[in-house]
């Protein structure tokens, strides 16, 4: 009597392309996938080698007109400017040129991710496949991001051309180029989270924009319009001329208690600490002597932010000697890591609007929106 038996075929081993992830699941073969899809797109647009083109005329222009500016005045013997004047203030300029058309640039490389794939009827084909939600935004955010860094990169030349003219230090380079980076990922991240949360590509550029302007323009304007509320009448030490004084020249100035008004500054200085600018600027590292801001403008602005961050500290300067015994407050604490944080949350949190939207089955989408 023959008796079988029945043996049960093991388990086949989970591969990659059996397993299903879920909606934070990543992998880096998902992400790359995504973001070569994205990039070999924008590659194909003309618009945007035009675009990088034209980047790469302005900057180098105005670069090559501001050197040649500061020379001449040095050449000329015009007064207040010297050589070590010249490197730092066209550093500076040159920053600031990189970084504001960055700003202005990046978010239409981004806002248009999702909405402008969805009204294409290329998004649904997407979010059928193995691969996850998050890998689609993060693959997005990854080719926004490096067709942004594309920008920064060939503005490199300019801002080592600006480096070398003066003693400004090359770390400082390596330090702005970081910064502009990571700034530029954060808009990128907001401009993703609105090109999904909204369905027209104008409307999600426009939101962009406007993020980018609270944290640029809006909360420094902020600052100014709340001035007055910081302000009060307090008893303060007074460091300025004897009261005896009859107007002979040599009189020193002396220490005094009265009533002034007084600005809490310290209250609301991270509305001018989310400024990219001021995060730039704080995190350069140009010049490491507090008062050094007379012949290095990023220098200035880090020292205006840090004395603002301090505030006034129960003292008042009304010397008009000017001898320089009366150090106002300055904090030393950086200003950058806050500011920088902020606009890293803001790009985060568009991240993770973009990959709740992506989920799929979606509950309601706006009314018009193409499926596939």
């Amino acid at each position: 009597m023959t008796q079988t038996i029945e043996i049960p075929a093991p388990d086949a081993p989970e591969t990659p392309s059996s397993r299903v992830p879920g909606r934070w699941g990543v992998t880096w073969h998902g992400v790359r996938t995504v973001a070569a899809l994205e990039l070999r797109q924008r590659v194909r647009s003309t618009r945007w080698l035009v675009a990088l083109v034209a980047w790469v005329v302005v900057v180098g222009a105005i670069t090559l007109l501001l050197f040649g500016a500061l020379d001449s005045l040095i050449g000329t013997g015009g007064t207040g400017t010297t050589r070590d004047q010249r490197g730092p203030v066209l550093f500076a300029a040159v920053t600031f040129l990189v970084l504001g058309l960055g700003l202005l640039v990046t978010p239409t490389l981004a806002s248009t991710s999702v909405n402008g794939d969805r009204n294409a009827g290329t998004l649904a084909t997407l979010q059928v496949t193995l691969l996850s939600p998050a890998e689609i935004a993060l693959g997005k955010l990854l080719a926004a991001w490096t067709a942004s860094c594309a920008f920064l990169a060939v503005s490199v030349p300019f801002l080592a051309i600006a480096t070398g003219a003066g003693p400004t230090p090359w770390w400082s380079l390596v330090r702005v180029v970081a910064l502009i980076a990571a700034l530029l990922v954060a808009v990128c991240g907001v401009g993703l989270g609105m090109s999904a949360l909204v369905a027209r590509s104008a409307g999600s550029s426009v939101l962009t924009f406007v993020v980018v302007a609270a944290v640029t323009f809006i909360a420094p304007i902020l600052f100014g319009v709340s001035y007055a509320a910081v302000t009060s009448d307090e008893t303060v030490r007074v460091y300025g001329m004897p009261s005896s004084w009859d107007g002979s020249a040599d009189v020193r100035c002396e220490w005094s208690d009265g009533v002034r008004s007084v600005a809490h500054t310290e209250r609301t200085w991270w509305l001018l600490g989310v400024n990219p600018f001021v995060v730039v600027a704080d995190g350069a590292g140009t010049s490491a002597t507090p008062g050094a801001g007379d012949n290095d403008p990023l220098a200035a602005l880090r020292d205006t932010v840090r004395q603002v961050r301090a505030g006034a500290q129960g003292q008042v300067d009304e010397c008009w000697m000017g001898d320089g015994e009366f150090v106002p407050a300055t904090s030393t604490a950086p200003v950058w890591p806050w500011g920088l944080g902020v606009n890293l949350l803001l790009g985060a949190a568009g991240y993770v609007v973009a990959v709740r939207r992506l989920s799929i089955p979606q509950r309601s989408l706006p009314r018009g929106t193409r499926v596939a």
